[in-house]
């Protein structure tokens, strides 16, 4: 048997995710801001499985990726103590911004939530994009 962990696939990622009390509205419903942390914490760590700390990242160069588009689809509510899954898919590479496709599904496979998020590489000193260095994230696919 082998210590070594799993090899990392960007193609197919999943987070996990339970509901707690935060996260939900008087009702017992997930409240819609709540989503966007779900989505968030899973590009997060999309990224982190590929090596990319992006603490160190923004020491070194300047650089981060902030949110410049989201498109979001409220399919089903998602309530207290459910279990969820959270994947993470690019769909696109542009000089300066990434694609992603995701989605927020329960255990039992039933989709919550599409979502179609552009994030883009900026420089935070000028507040400008900026190229994604190259070699940066090893899973992205070759620029469009």
């Amino acid at each position: 048997m082998s210590d070594a962990a799993p090899a990392f696939d960007p193609g197919s990622f999943r987070w996990p995710v339970r509901i707690y009390w935060e996260d939900t509205d008087a009702g017992g419903v997930v409240y819609h801001a709540s989503y966007l942390r779900f989505l968030e914490r899973a590009r997060t760590e999309w990224l982190r499985g590929q090596g990319v700390d992006q603490s160190a990242v923004r020491a070194a160069t300047g650089l981060a990726f902030l949110v410049r588009d989201l498109h979001i689809e409220f399919l089903k509510a998602a309530v207290l103590d459910d279990e969820l899954s959270v994947t993470v898919e690019v769909k696109e590479r542009r000089a300066a911004s990434i694609l992603f496709g995701q989605t927020i599904s329960r255990a039992d496979g039933t989709t919550l939530i599409r979502a179609q998020v552009r994030v883009a590489c900026v420089d935070l000193e000028r507040m400008r994009p900026a190229q994604i260095p190259a070699g940066l994230i090893p899973g992205l696919p070759p620029i469009k």
